[in-house]
């Protein structure tokens, strides 16, 4: 088939051929007719992605190469800040973030085991996780309904002679309070971290300067597993201006080395064999010296390429997932007899999300659970606030029991009342505003059911 052709004239005839294949049984409008499952997300593409990541393919270079270097960088430019590293998950974005708060180069300011950090139990475990595995306290607070972001007004309450950092996450893309969060941690000398994951395009606004979230702390983190804002099928990324802890956040991502040569390259800096480091003989090869306790945690040039491709489409995807929560909250407010019945979620003030999803909370004498019931039997998919109170699940026993290894300020009222009151639905740019309208006509019915103490049944 390529006998007469170069290897770049047979690679864009295969890469034509991806595209025509994508364009035939990938990318195809689909009529939405009620009652079809409708999922809280879904991946939006088209030839672009499945074009790149052949391409990539076709390359086998497989670990991290030229599309890493182009991704992470449009992805510091489209964030406005200086440094991005891709990885191979969102959680690993986390537990890259807080293991770079513990690296010696921080002297003082480090965080040490025994050191606490604030954060909420209402949300994901892997912002929590990295905290408790090296042996840092998290200080958990409540948060407010229903914006669903951490109580600001608990924060000094929270802090202790203990306290180094601020990791919490921006609630299915709504905003935390960042003008609050960001002036006590700059009172305190404390890092802040924002667990960017659920939030990446949204902006916020503290006096005249709107900026996105994610770049105000001193480190951010984004997942792009699929239902996400944007994907490269498992992937993440840590990003930050500050060139320290740039330094440190890759070189625990790549194997806690010392060496900054990037795969594929040696010797950039010339003093690859002339330097002393720790007890290790003097000239001893700097590609295979380490100044930290790392990980492997880089993605590959596949998900890279997919990655470079869904940038190109993520200012559209922010608009559309606005759009899409306006129109369904618009269409819930049409009926004022459920809209009594439920709590609504709110923007944080000087904010404007990009919104992953669509949080509801059930008032007071309303069944959450056989609502739900009703709304996933006709056809919408839904979901908890992850942990909804992340201390009551199996995974704390052990340090519920004993009373060690975390510290709660106050009661946590709110975060248990997610628990038990509140779920959330999708507004990913996939979908029509035909399955808009009919998300807001069944979460309508389901509630007037609920009140009518009807079978809720399809």
């Amino acid at each position: 088939m390529f006998e007469n052709v170069t290897e770049q004239q047979a690679r864009e005839e295969i890469l034509e051929m991806v595209r025509q294949y994508a364009d035939r049984f990938h990318v195809q409008e689909k009529e939405f007719h009620e009652g079809q499952r409708i999922p809280y997300a879904s991946r939006v593409y088209d030839s672009a992605e499945m074009v790149n990541l052949v391409d990539s393919a076709l390359e086998f270079w497989l670990t991290s190469g030229r599309y890493t270097e182009e991704f992470e960088k449009r992805m510091a430019q489209y964030l406005g800040i200086r440094y991005c590293s891709l990885v191979n998950s969102g959680s690993s974005a986390n537990l890259l973030a807080f293991m770079a708060l513990t690296s010696p180069l921080l002297g003082e300011r480090r965080v040490r085991r025994g050191d606490e950090v604030i954060t909420v139990a209402a949300g994901f475990p892997t912002t929590v996780t990295p905290m408790i595995q090296f042996g840092a306290v998290p200080v958990f607070v409540d948060v407010t309904i229903p914006q669903y972001n951490i109580d600001v007004a608990q924060l000094e309450a929270a802090r202790s002679e203990r306290t180094k950092a601020v990791m919490i996450a921006h609630t299915l893309g709504n905003p935390f309070d960042l003008e609050s969060v960001k002036a006590f941690c700059d009172r305190y000398g404390l890092w802040l971290v924002e667990d960017n994951c659920d939030a990446l395009g949204s902006e916020y606004r503290i006096g005249k300067e709107a900026r996105l979230t994610g770049t105000i702390g001193d480190i951010g983190t984004s997942s792009f597993y699929p239902p996400h804002h944007m994907t490269t099928g498992e992937g993440g990324a840590v990003y930050t201006d500050n060139a320290l802890l740039h330094k440190i956040i890759r070189s625990f991502r790549d194997w806690g080395r010392d060496c900054v040569c990037p795969s594929g390259c040696d010797n950039l800096c010339g003093h690859r064999f002339d330097k002393q480091y720790g007890e290790l003989p003097l000239g001893y090869d700097h590609k295979y010296v380490y100044s930290h306790f790392g990980y492997n945690l880089k993605a590959t040039d596949l998900q890279a390429a997919i990655g470079c491709a869904q940038l190109e489409k993520f200012p559209e995807f922010v608009e559309r997932r606005r759009h899409n929560f306006e129109r369904l909250k618009q269409q819930l407010l049409l009926a004022p007899d459920v809209t009594d019945r439920l709590l609504l979620p709110e923007a944080c003030e000087n904010s404007r999300p990009s919104w992953f999803g669509f949080l509801i909370t059930c008032r007071d004498g309303v069944d959450r659970n056989r609502v739900v019931q009703y709304v996933e039997a006709h056809g919408v998919q839904t979901r908890m606030l992850f942990a909804g109170n992340l201390t009551k699940h199996p995974c704390f026993d052990e340090m519920r029991a004993s009373g060690e290894g975390y510290r709660v300020v106050g009661s946590l009222e709110n975060t248990d009342r997610i628990m038990a009151d509140s779920f959330w639905v999708g507004v990913y740019p996939g979908m029509t505003d035909e399955m808009l309208d009919y998300m807001a006509r069944t979460i309508i019915m389901a509630v007037r059911e609920e009140k009518n103490g009807t079978v809720l049944s399809k």
